[in-house]
């Protein structure tokens, strides 16, 4: 069972004025900004990223992704419901698990693990 929703990316084609909005849009400068990701924290709400290669890895739109504590039941557990693979499991850093599903209508969802 998640136990919220954490972070919220966007795939993007023009990252530079892409965050320029956003920036805008949530009152805050980006925390990351990096040419392969740009992360806002915004307060009262869960982290914004802006994926400048999401169109690649195939999104089609944005990803919510739900923080887990068991992200390989959880993802066991959507793929048994009828999900469909989009990303496995992979580490993005400092032991930080994340994975990715399509439900059985095209959206996505994700799902994050912190670290142990």
């Amino acid at each position: 069972m998640p136990e919220g929703l954490e972070t919220i990316t966007y795939p993007v084609k023009d990252l530079a004025g892409t965050k320029a909005l956003f920036s805008t849009l949530l009152g805050v400068e980006p925390y990351a900004d990096e040419a392969y990701y740009v992360g806002f924290r915004p307060t009262g709400g869960p982290e914004v990223g802006l994926d400048p290669n999401g169109h690649a890895k195939g999104l089609t739109g944005p990803i919510p992704y739900w923080r887990v504590t068991d992200i390989e039941a959880s993802l066991a557990g959507l793929l048994g419901a009828g999900a469909e693979m989009l990303r496995d499991i992979q580490d993005v850093g400092g032991g930080k698990l994340i994975a990715s599903v399509k439900d059985t209508d095209g959206n996505l969802i994700g799902l994050v693990q912190a670290p142990a």
